[in-house]
């Protein structure tokens, strides 16, 4: 039976939602990575296979989003050893998504951010006991119009990625922080609750365990990975949050998103950048945290790009002294992921433009309490 041209119209035209997979495929497309303009300013280089050319299918409104870039996805690699390596079955394309379907969706009109926040005394010790009241929240540095929910978020439904640095760089220390990562998830999957991934990468990123509440198989995912090869770090972040945790139980407030990331920091492989990756993790409302390998006891360059991302994206960068500390900072995120608050407000001024807003959420009975959330967010584009 067909449906009223003019009722699927009326609705269509109204549509706006503000959820992470909504975000993300009412985006404008990525700016190109600085990568790839370089090499269209490089000598060509040496020819490499190319796939089969695939007829092109029609991106569903429900399942597409931004691909990393354009150019990205166009310009000869400047690495062409690896891309002659054969491709795993379980390395993702950044570029398409295979499982786009042509489908019919309706979307209502939500203005509504929601955002997941933690709350520390000067001692760095988690506050649990704080009410709608003592929040004042604003957006682009204007009070919002109203808080629409508000909630303590202690026992809320994980689904986590675990993204584990495989590349040349951290093969000195790359058993024990596998191990330290096993027990990380052992101890906050709950079986029928909450779902974890497990990804590797050096110059491509892997998934070698797919969304699971088996810690087995989530064991035997991080034990799979091997040292080698450049990093992509830029490239497994995009990837993770576009493909990954944007389509996670897409129903607004229902699970909170995070990722770890156990690397160095230094990326020489990427065809996105460190902003393009911060900002699918904003579409997507993912927190990440950091842990940095770099156990020289001096901050490298690549621990700053660290701290940047998790501090783009409400987490926290952690800088173990020794190797053995790497446990350690996997119990802490632990304990964060189940010490937070959930709230949802209205801006005052919300427009379907595509533009990036700030969030400053502040403790206002408290001057002594400091409040950590993701720094903003992308207003959708129609």
């Amino acid at each position: 039976m067909k449906h009223p041209v003019s009722l699927i119209a009326l609705v269509s035209a109204a549509a706006l939602c503000l959820s992470p997979l909504a975000i993300a495929q009412n985006s404008p497309e990525l700016p190109s990575a600085p990568s790839a303009t370089m090499q269209q300013h490089q000598k060509p280089a040496p020819p490499v296979a190319q796939p089969q050319p695939q007829a092109p299918a029609q991106a569903s409104p429900a399942t597409s989003t931004p691909a990393p870039s354009q150019a990205a996805a166009t310009t000869p690699s400047a690495n062409p050893a690896a891309d002659k390596a054969t491709p795993q079955a379980n390395t993702p394309d950044l570029t398409h998504d295979e499982n786009d379907q042509p489908l019919e969706t309706i979307r209502k009109r939500v203005d509504e951010v929601n955002v997941i926040f933690t709350v520390t005394d000067k001692h760095g010790h988690y506050v649990k006991d704080l009410h709608k009241d003592d929040f004042a929240v604003k957006d682009d540095n204007r009070p919002a119009q109203s808080v629409l929910s508000f909630r303590s978020e202690t026992d809320l439904p994980l689904r986590v990625g675990l993204l584990i640095d495989a590349s040349n760089s951290v093969r000195d220390r790359f058993r024990f922080e596998q191990e330290a990562a096993i027990e990380f998830l052992n101890q906050i999957v709950r079986p029928r609750s909450d779902r974890a991934f497990v990804i590797g990468f050096d110059t491509t990123p892997e998934v070698t365990q797919d969304f699971t509440d088996n810690t087995a198989k989530l064991s035997k995912g991080v034990r799979m990975l091997r040292a080698g090869g450049g990093t992509a770090l830029y490239d497994a972040l995009f990837f993770a949050c576009r493909d990954k945790l944007a389509k996670a139980d897409q129903e607004r407030g229902s699970v909170r998103r995070a990722i770890i990331l156990l690397s160095d920091g230094d990326d020489n492989q990427s065809r996105v950048t460190r902003e393009e990756a911060i900002e699918m993790a904003q579409r997507a409302e993912v927190i990440v945290y950091t842990i940095s390998t770099n156990v020289s006891g001096m901050k490298q360059r690549g621990d700053k790009v660290l701290e940047r991302i998790a501090d783009a994206t409400g987490g926290r960068a952690f800088f173990p002294f020794k190797i053995q500390d790497v446990a350690n900072a996997f119990s802490e995120i632990q304990d964060e992921l189940r010490s937070q608050y959930a709230l949802g407000y209205k801006p005052a001024d919300l427009r379907p433009d595509g533009r990036y807003h700030s969030i400053d959420i502040e403790a206002v009975n408290n001057k002594h309490l400091r409040v950590r959330a993701r720094r903003g967010y992308y207003a959708p584009t129609q």
